[in-house]
């Protein structure tokens, strides 16, 4: 119904008829809405004596007021028809599409609305209105002349005021002073010349749509109303120059017409981009052409680009930053991207034909700040609603097959009337166009049942951030209060005999999360000290598993490969002009890739002593600075670094060790003693105290080994089950594997191992040997003190008809 030249009459009609509790948009509504587009028709209506609130009070003393709760969307017959009529006004003249004044000429001629009865009490005279609208037309016909882009200038830019006025352009909200700073800049008398700076997806490009809007709307000051800002295409500038002085002749022609139009304002979006467009030996870059220009002050531009290009490209250029003046566009805060969605929500739902709703629209801003940490608002947070729409209208564009083959039929019934009518059987064509017209009803009637509102709430959108930022869907929608309650239970299902080493995380964890601790700072920072495997490690990758949903989000550094000196600039990037510059740090990139992780820095003590500087920096900040200079956050991540430090002390004492004494009290306090000394020993004091905590752990006993033996057959149970094979076993053969794999010294290594060799080695001989395979049962048992292997070809079909 509507196209863009009405898309803000329409919208503002919506938001009249909803005002008024209207369940439909009705000629009232438009006639309403007219009075507040600031076009010409309001200009018209205006001269002539009409006033909103009286026309507002007409309509509500003499229809009242609705009880709808939602605003309408449907409009009436009379509207349609007053639209249609718009239509004709406008092809009479010429125009590709309707506007404003054509609606209201169509609503003046029109003789039996609603709308004559609001003229007629509000003293209005309809001719009066007419003549005044076709004299502002005219007017602005003869000034629009003057206006009017060369070839040239439309061959190389887009007129922004153009797309304004066409409804091509999204509203621009939350920006007014960033717009006021750069109308301010353009109406100074020199240096008039602004450019805005930003990183990406701030809106800087939509600040200066809004200023085209706004000049379009006659809301800028009286001088700026008559500038027409374009907006310069480069690539097109610069495509088909095959000769030395080909894109210089382009460009000078260009700025000589700038040159004559004081009116026209030159955007050029990505502004780094004409340092050096067109340089060839022997001939200027546009960057130098354009700077004597300036100087003289015969044009004016505005530029926007990034931070970052920006001192890489622009700023080294003094001269040609002193004519420019710097606007800076901030990143705006959540509650500013919220409103800037709401007041696009419109556009996006009429595009996808979906209800967006405000549940989705904060999840969409919440969830992308959160989790995507490489863009910026409110551009990620538009781009996330954007997808979700788009994925939720395919996933439910199904079409019935029954209207399919409907459809089929409807088309080959008309290839057949048309043959008729060929053929001059009239008879047999009009029959045909009985059974035309009643398939197509059918048609429309299965459609209009089949139609589905489609709308999308938190779940689509969490969905969406889910496969950008890595971090599953279930860890987006679960509480999240009720997965940091239960941490440490679920961390000592899996990690055995280490409750004090995990109550202590869990503790910090959770200080971290309710906010009690500098946001800044990573989540957690902790040194792992305790022989080997007690379960340093695993700890590390269960609770990359259990916070952030997978085992994948440990970042695992082995730092016995960063003892050199110049192994640090492998974390972080080579610097400027060495080889590997291109390629990021190992550290940096991984968690510009996955910020919600767990990092492992493995036997700590062995690093060489640069590497603690930038630890320093991470610990206390919570950010790094890669080769390429840009930042990465490490607020999102659990620092986890692992040392046997002390650990080869305590082994030497037999009196003393982690569990292996009767008095555990006196043992443990001994153990700390110890540890503690060895670690100021190797660690700077300016590093341990910016660590949360030292976590000790403890040897493994005989209780904790079996435990573990239970684990790790579950786990062989379970692959078994994979291959279609059952598998159970008895406490002996716990105590048995649990008791030859049990060390001290090494703690659960030796277990694995041990299984290994009397399990899953004997299991792998059998299965490749065809002695066990798919729907087989085995028992596990122990004979004369080794692991037998008992039913093996019994079924388990025929265990359950046994058991039947």
């Amino acid at each position: 119904m509507e196209n863009n030249k009405l898309n803000r009459l329409t919208g503002q009609a919506r938001r009249e008829s909803y005002s008024l509790s209207h369940d439909y948009i009705g000629v009232e509504h438009l006639l309403l809405a007219l009075m507040k587009t600031g076009s010409l028709a309001t200009k018209a209506l205006e001269e002539a004596g009409a006033n909103y609130e009286l026309l507002r009070s007409i309509v509500i003393n003499n229809i009242g007021k609705g009880s709808a709760v939602r605003p309408a969307k449907e409009y009436s017959n009379k509207v349609r028809q007053i639209f249609d009529r718009a239509r004709l006004f406008a092809q009479k003249r010429k125009k590709v599409s309707a506007s404003e004044e054509d609606v209201l000429l169509a609503i003046l001629n029109d003789d039996d609305s609603f709308t004559n009865l609001m003229f007629m009490l509000s003293g209005l005279d309809k001719k009066i209105i007419r003549d005044n609208l076709v004299r502002l037309q005219k007017e602005e016909k003869s000034s629009n002349t003057s206006n009017n882009l060369s070839e040239n200038l439309k061959k190389f830019a887009k007129n922004l005021n153009e797309m304004a006025e066409a409804g091509k352009i999204d509203p621009v909200i939350g920006r007014e002073d960033e717009v006021e700073r750069v109308i301010q800049i353009l109406l100074r008398r020199t240096k008039n010349n602004p450019i805005l700076i930003g990183d990406p997806g701030v809106g800087k490009t939509a600040i200066i749509e809004g200023l085209a809007q706004r000049i379009v709307d006659g809301k800028v000051p009286f001088v700026m109303k008559e500038k027409t800002i374009v907006s310069l295409d480069l690539a097109s500038m610069i495509a088909g120059t095959k000769y030395r002085g080909d894109f210089e002749d382009r460009l000078k022609k260009l700025f000589g017409e700038l040159e004559q139009r004081e009116d026209v304002v030159l955007f050029i979006d990505e502004f780094h981009m004409v340092l050096g467009a067109g340089a060839s030996e022997g001939s200027m870059d546009a960057a130098n052409i354009l700077k004597p220009i300036l100087a003289k002050g015969d044009i004016q531009i505005i530029g926007a680009t990034t931070i970052d290009e920006y001192r890489k490209h622009v700023e080294k250029d003094q001269a040609l930053t002193r004519r420019m003046q710097p606007v800076h566009v901030e990143e705006p805060n959540k509650d500013d991207t919220i409103k800037i969605i709401e007041g696009l929500k419109d556009k996006y739902e009429d595009h996808h034909k979906v209800e967006i709703t405000e549940e989705a629209i904060k999840a969409a801003v919440d969830l992308s700040q959160r989790y995507i940490q490489d863009r910026f608002l409110p551009d990620k947070a538009i781009d996330v609603i954007d997808e979700a729409c788009s994925k939720e209208r395919i996933k439910n564009y199904k079409e019935n097959k029954n209207q399919v083959s409907k459809k089929e039929i409807l088309d080959k019934l008309i290839e057949e009337k048309n043959m008729a009518i060929n053929e001059q059987n009239f008879e047999k064509a009009a029959s045909l166009r009985d059974q035309i017209n009643e398939t197509r009803e059918k048609l429309e009637k299965e459609k209009e049942e089949n139609k589905t509102d489609l709308k999308i709430s938190f779940d689509e959108v969490a969905k969406i951030v889910s496969s950008w930022s890595k971090v599953p869907i279930t860890k987006l929608t679960e509480d999240e209060k009720q997965r940091y309650m239960d941490l440490d239970i679920d961390l000592k299902k899996e990690v055995i005999g280490q409750d004090k080493a995990i109550d202590k995380i869990s503790h910090a964890i959770k200080r971290a999360r309710v906010g009690l601790k500098d946001p800044k700072k990573p989540i957690g920072s902790f040194i792992f000290v305790g022989p080997t495997g007690v379960g340093k490690t695993y700890l590390a990758k269960s609770l990359a598993k259990n916070l952030f949903g997978d085992m994948d989000n440990l970042i695992r550094m082995d730092m016995s490969e960063y003892m050199e000196k110049f192994a640090v600039s492998r974390l972080v990037g080579s610097p400027p002009g060495y080889v590997g510059y291109e390629e990021g740090g190992q550290l940096t990139e991984a968690v510009r890739k996955n910020p919600y992780s767990v990092i492992l820095f493995d036997e700590i003590e062995k690093a060489h002593p640069d590497i603690f500087n930038l630890l320093l920096q991470i610990l206390d900040d919570g950010r790094l600075t890669d080769g390429q200079g840009r930042t990465v956050d490490f607020k999102n991540t659990i620092i986890i670094m692992t040392s046997n430090v002390g650990v080869s002390s305590l082994n030497q004492n037999p009196k003393i060790g982690f569990g292996t004494g009767d008095v555990e009290k006196e043992i443990d306090d001994s153990n700390k003693e110890i540890i503690n000394k060895a670690i100021k020993n190797a660690f700077a004091p300016e590093f341990l105290n910016r660590l949360d905590d030292i976590i000790m752990f403890n040897s493994l006993d005989k209780n904790a080994i079996k435990e573990i033996t239970k684990i790790l057959l579950e786990e062989t149970k379970e692959r078994l089950k994979n291959l279609g094979i059952e598998i159970n076993y008895n406490k002996r053969v716990v105590d048995l594997l649990s008791e030859g794999g049990f060390s001290k010294e090494y703690g659960a290594r030796p277990l694995e191992r041990h299984i290994t060799n009397k399990i899953d080695n004997q299991l792998a001989e059998e299965i490749l040997e065809g002695k066990l395979s798919k729907d087989m049962k085995i028992n596990l048992t122990v004979k004369e003190g080794k692991i037998n292997f008992a039913n093996k070809k019994e079924k388990i079909k025929e265990k359950s008809e046994v058991l039947g």
